[in-house]
């Protein structure tokens, strides 16, 4: 089922949304790294549920239990095993989806690919598991040292942050709920959000994020390109429907002579629309992209669908999700761009660590 993301750096994950645990094994870590326990738990408790008025009220305390890997406090180069307990589930909530098919879920595919599926909270294909890619992002952010990554909501539904990361105070970006480092805008998301959950509706969005001080010469010009990797690891992300960096689709609007990144006699650049990176490989500027979230799938309203017989019904959605996903995943989205860099830097087996 392709458990497992990274070359070097590498995650094998398991469990299923109301199962016992979430967890997973971390291979390629090196030996000797001394980690901060408390910055990996503070990196699960911005994923966590229930940490606002605006995200799901599932309460988990998403608590990380080290099994193996760690002696004293520091990296022995063996696997890294944890788990993460399950111990708020109310399968019954899923009861009666038990067998229908909800509109753009896992539902449909999953039981037609497996021949069954576990209906309670999608079982494996739910966001739930990305806590355990939060682990690893937290690990590896240890692991960059100098390398700065921040990622921020740039826009909820038709509100957006006009403002490129260069003019945003990013430190304020966990001074709301939303995680948008401009106050006003963020005000203005919160209330929609707050709207829109109301309605037992959903709303989309998007998520930018920029890593800073990336060294020069990561990726591959063919299949490992730095941005197809990237990629991969955003659209892997429950509700990713887009990915794009560097000018992304607004590029298609210049012209080369305005588009091109004149040089410096440095080999810096001029301009940065390529995002850092060129021909697939860094190039020692800002590294920077965006991510966009579809509206969740899971309405809290009446819904037509059809059953496992092919019947027409109506269903009710019921039990407790996010009316946006986005707050939720800025989190994420740095620990995967975390994890694919530190993966390149022990691929190219550079003096940065």
């Amino acid at each position: 089922m392709s458990n497992s993301i990274g070359k070097i750096f590498k995650l094998t994950t398991f469990g299923e949304s109301h199962g016992t645990a979430i967890g997973g094994i971390i291979d390629g870590c090196p030996a000797g790294i001394v980690l901060d326990f408390e910055a990996i738990q503070h990196e699960l408790d911005r994923r966590k549920p229930g940490q606002s008025t605006i995200v799901t009220q599932r309460k988990e305390p998403d608590t990380v239990e080290f099994l193996s890997g760690i002696f004293e406090g520091k990296t022995t180069g063996t696997s890294i095993g944890f788990v993460i307990k399950n111990t708020n589930q109310k399968s019954k909530d899923y009861s009666d989806i038990k067998n229908t098919f909800r509109p753009s879920h896992a539902d449909f595919t999953y039981t037609k690919k497996y021949g069954l599926r576990d209906f309670r909270g999608g079982g494996r294909s739910s966001a739930r598991e990305t806590a355990n890619w939060i682990v690893a992002g937290a690990i590896a952010k240890q692991l960059l040292k100098n390398i700065k990554i921040n990622a921020f909501t740039n826009s909820v539904g038709s509100i957006t942050l006009d403002k490129s990361y260069h003019e945003l105070d990013l430190s304020k970006t966990e001074s709301n709920a939303v995680r948008c480092p401009d106050n006003e805008t963020a005000t203005k998301m919160i209330e929609h959000i707050k709207a829109i959950k109301k309605q037992g509706d959903t709303i989309g969005g998007t998520i930018s994020c920029v890593a800073q001080n990336v060294p020069l010469g990561l990726g591959e010009p063919i299949f490992d390109k730095l941005h197809a990797r990237l990629g991969q690891a955003m659209l892997t992300i429950n509700a990713v429907k887009g990915f794009e960096y560097g000018s992304g689709f607004e590029g298609t609007k210049l012209k080369g002579s305005e588009h091109n990144d004149s040089f410096n006699t440095d080999g810096t650049t001029k301009t940065n629309l390529s995002g850092g990176i060129q021909g697939g490989i860094s190039n020692g500027m800002d590294v920077y992209f965006k991510v966009a979230f579809k509206p969740v799938a899971t309405l809290l309203q009446k819904y037509d669908t059809i059953d496992a017989d092919g019947n027409a019904v109506t269903v009710q959605g019921k039990g407790r999700h996010d009316p946006c996903v986005v707050p939720r995943a800025v989190p994420i989205v740095e620990a995967l761009t975390a994890m694919v860099l530190l993966d390149f830097l022990l691929l190219h087996k550079t003096n940065t660590l």
